[in-house]
């Protein structure tokens, strides 16, 4: 499948130059950020991580370290964040979702209901390595409810396979029955079929929803439900509908409004640019009459928004 990322590997690779370029933008009086932030977004993350091997053998330093130094704020934030590996980005995102003061909700709605159940597998797995604790207990241990029945699912990370054409209709109905011809909604049939269900099969459910009942899955779950269930589970409806639009809306909701969410603006930026910011870009620009590149541009500030608008790697307009 070719990928429909923005940043692509570089064809002429040379970690050690990369290290030497590196090294001397931050040597000496004053830092050079266009040379880092030009270097760092044109190669791949596995390019990155050779880069940080080759500085170190030149120069007994770690680049990770060197750079904190360097840099500041959120552009030290975006760049520390592309030169980690994706699963140990996603993986440290969760951590400190659960371990800062409160426990940050989006970052749990946002990753578990986007990734891959591969991804989901790899993400426990180095979670375990990283911190030798289970992230199932830590997440279980700082949530609560349905919202934390449906999330322990989507780490389980065993949806079925493909579409069971004869429980289309079937599991339409049900969700009917629990919500909106129910007096009071029984959320736990909601988080077993959406949890549980493949994407593909998912949509042609929603269709047979929309036929039986005469709404959207998505105005039926706001309806019956509230709060970070409610976020969670429109979450995963909008990535069985499609991965790119649920994000092209995340970066959206990010920048509009009174004050920027940098970090999600970050987290998505960084962790969609391999994978399909064409397809963000161009939901984006379908959904909202603007381009993604042009809402950054009139976001953001400096270094920090010249890395994004080179992450984003175009303008649709």
């Amino acid at each position: 499948m070719a990928s429909r990322g923005t940043v692509k590997p570089s064809l002429n690779f040379n970690a050690t130059t990369d290290a030497e370029v590196l090294y001397k933008a931050m040597k000496g009086l004053g830092t050079n950020e266009d040379a880092i932030l030009e270097l760092l977004t044109a190669r791949s993350n596995a390019q990155r991580q050779d880069i940080k091997i080759a500085y170190k053998t030149l120069f007994g330093k770690d680049l990770v370290d060197n750079l904190k130094g360097e840099l500041g704020g959120k552009f030290e934030t975006l760049i520390v964040a592309l030169m980690t590996p994706p699963i140990a980005y996603d993986v440290t995102s969760l951590r400190n979702a659960i371990k800062g003061a409160g426990t940050d909700e989006k970052v749990l709605v946002e990753i578990l209901a986007s990734r891959t159940p591969q991804q989901v597998k790899e993400i426990v797995a180095a979670y375990r390595k990283e911190y030798d604790d289970d992230l199932e207990e830590d997440i279980s241990g700082d949530t609560s409810g349905h919202f934390k029945r449906l999330l322990v699912i989507l780490l389980q990370a065993n949806r079925q396979q493909g579409i069971q054409q004869e429980t289309i209709e079937t599991d339409a109905q049900v969700l009917f029955k629990a919500g909106e011809q129910k007096f009071g909604t029984d959320e736990q049939t909601f988080v077993t079929i959406l949890g549980n269900r493949s994407a593909e099969h998912l949509k042609k459910v929603f269709d047979a929803y929309m036929k039986l009942s005469g709404y959207e899955m998505e105005e039926s779950i706001k309806r019956e439900t509230s709060g970070s269930l409610e976020d969670l589970l429109l979450a995963v409806v909008k990535c069985a509908r499609s991965v790119p639009a649920y994000f092209a809306e995340t970066l959206y909701y990010a920048m509009k409004g009174a004050g920027t969410d940098d970090n999600t603006l970050i987290r998505v930026m960084v962790s969609r640019s391999e994978i399909d910011m064409l397809d963000i870009r161009a939901d984006f620009r379908r959904m909202f009459a603007c381009s993604l590149f042009s809402m950054i541009k009139g976001d953001t500030g400096g270094d920090f928004r010249k890395a994004l608008l080179l992450l984003c790697g175009g303008d649709d307009a």
